[in-house]
């Protein structure tokens, strides 16, 4: 899923990231809460910036959950894991050119050509990207990512990360 930002979506990953967001090509995915979680971003900056993270994850509890998840040596795990099952290394290479693909749609940056994000296709270095990744593709196409997400508790179900606007005339 990707569908063009409104001004509320910028508005609201603003409040999640605490600046203004940059580069953004479009929402990747909603949080249940309608909140944009992930963000398809431009592959160079608006300042000329080469930005290999196509796929950003925004919304804080679910960038908190992750590096929970981060904090317990799944990466390390996986990343073994990488070096002994063949299968897992041969669809996580796949995951590598599908986000090298849907990266090139929005434009190409030499600096970052043949370059994914979080360690792909060799190793695990960023579960937020591979969490992103999948979340904005869907399942089956990034299996670390999708382990990864399998493993989070839900982070959307104590409400919005993204303060209710105050009323009209309150601050």
């Amino acid at each position: 899923m990707s569908d063009q930002p409104t001004q509320a979506d910028l508005d609201a990953v603003q409040a999640q990231l605490g600046r203004v967001p940059r580069g953004v090509a479009a929402v990747a995915h909603r949080c249940p809460c309608g909140h944009p979680d992930v963000l398809k971003t431009e592959p160079r900056l608006p300042d000329g910036t080469p930005f290999p993270t196509t796929f950003y994850a925004t919304c804080p509890k679910l960038t908190g959950a992750i590096s929970t998840l981060e904090s317990t040596g799944l990466m390390k795990e996986m990343s073994d894991r990488l070096a002994d099952d063949p299968e897992l290394a041969a669809a996580y290479a796949a995951a590598h050119e599908d986000y090298l693909t849907r990266r090139a749609e929005l434009g190409h940056v030499e600096e970052i050509e043949g370059v994914s994000a979080g360690g792909m296709p060799t190793r695990v270095k960023c579960l937020h990207v591979l969490v992103g990744h999948s979340l904005a593709v869907g399942p089956g196409v990034n299996p670390l990512g999708d382990e990864a997400l399998a493993r989070l508790d839900d982070w959307w179900a104590a409400g919005s990360c993204v303060p209710a606007p105050a009323p009209d005339g309150e601050a």
